[in-house]
């Protein structure tokens, strides 16, 4: 009887199965399987990604990771805002026998699901049912995760309610953020369903429902989630910085003068479990040793490199030079 697999699968030559695939994704996370998916020669009919966005400060039209790579392959591509009756039937016109999805990043009409002969498959960056939504990685690092992975699964109406197919776990490094953890779970993902896609279309392994016990939703993360409240222990803020980096960051709010309160970003910095012996409030800055350190609910933590708002980011020594009235402020 077909079974779900979690352990690496050995074989020989490999062949892709004869397929027609359509791939369905945005950022380098999913690029990086699209890219296997090409390597191993899949037929792919059709790629569907985001539209470009302006990015950045300079709002430079730009297009995404899958696109990027659709377009260095030949590929077909399509780019709509809404998946509309229209985009459908386009889809339906190339034809597909299975739809992969990874960070696609909208959730597929009905119409869509049902369409393919071997189902929608999505590639979610958590171990599900845990961090279901569309920000796994970065809840799995402000929560303090010690473990993730990947899941591959199949779509449903749900938002990642899905059977699940495959996993592949890994430990979180004490010091991973973001970028690099989902760097290491997108190369995952493109080998998971490298190794797993072809036993899936010759019905050699099966979907398995989801349990909803230990189930979990992520958080919508917004500008302000950044924010640092400094009674939190330096563990759960050190633990903010890992997810919340690059964007959007976490500041603070410095009374620079005695009108004069500045919003200031901490680009990199680390933390230590125990506090010093003199007490101060939470919140003060204060000099440790040969470092600059911040007081915490429980801890202490060193910003590294530092800006505030409207200029540029700085270390920490240089930053003191110019404001040596830090030392001894108290954060808000």
């Amino acid at each position: 009887m077909p079974t779900q697999t979690d352990a690496p699968i050995k074989s020989g030559a490999f062949t892709a199965p004869q397929v027609s695939v359509v791939f369905m994704g945005t950022p380098e996370f999913a690029a990086t399987s699209l890219q296997s998916l090409i390597d191993d020669k899949y037929h792919i009919v059709g790629v569907v990604t985001q539209p470009d966005r302006k990015m950045g400060r300079e709002r430079i039209i730009t297009t995404s990771p899958v696109k990027n790579v659709a377009l260095q392959n030949n590929l077909n591509i399509l780019q709509p805002e809404k998946l509309d009756s229209e985009v459908v039937e386009t889809i339906r016109s190339w034809k597909p026998d299975v739809i992969i999805v990874a960070a696609y990043g909208r959730i597929l009409p009905e119409t869509l699901l049902s369409l393919p002969g071997f189902g929608c498959l999505n590639i979610h960056a958590s171990i599900l049912p845990c961090w279901r939504g569309a920000s796994p990685v970065v809840n799995a690092l402000i929560a303090g995760d010690r473990e993730t992975g990947i899941t591959l699964m199949e779509l449903d109406r749900g938002m990642d309610t899905g059977a699940t197919i495959a996993f592949d776990k890994t430990e979180i490094g004490d010091n991973e953020r973001a970028p690099e953890l989902l760097n290491r779970l997108a190369t995952m993902g493109a080998k998971l369903l490298a190794k797993t896609l072809p036993l899936w279309i010759k019905r050699q392994v099966t979907a398995i429902p989801q349990p909803e016990e230990g189930a979990t939703l992520c958080e919508l993360i917004e500008r302000e989630d950044g924010h640092i409240f400094w009674n939190m222990e330096a563990e759960a803020i050190y633990n903010r910085y890992r997810g919340l980096y690059p964007w959007p960051g976490i500041f603070t709010y410095w009374k620079r003068g005695d009108d004069d309160v500045v919003r200031m970003k901490f680009h990199e910095i680390t933390r230590q479990k125990t506090a010093p012996a003199v007490a101060y409030p939470v919140g003060s800055v204060v000099e440790i040793g040969e470092k600059v350190g911040i007081i915490t609910g429980a801890g202490v933590i060193f910003p590294l490199t530092v800006q505030i708002e409207g200029k540029e980011s700085v270390a920490i020594e240089n930053f003191i030079a110019g404001y040596p009235q830090f030392i001894g402020s108290v954060l808000m």
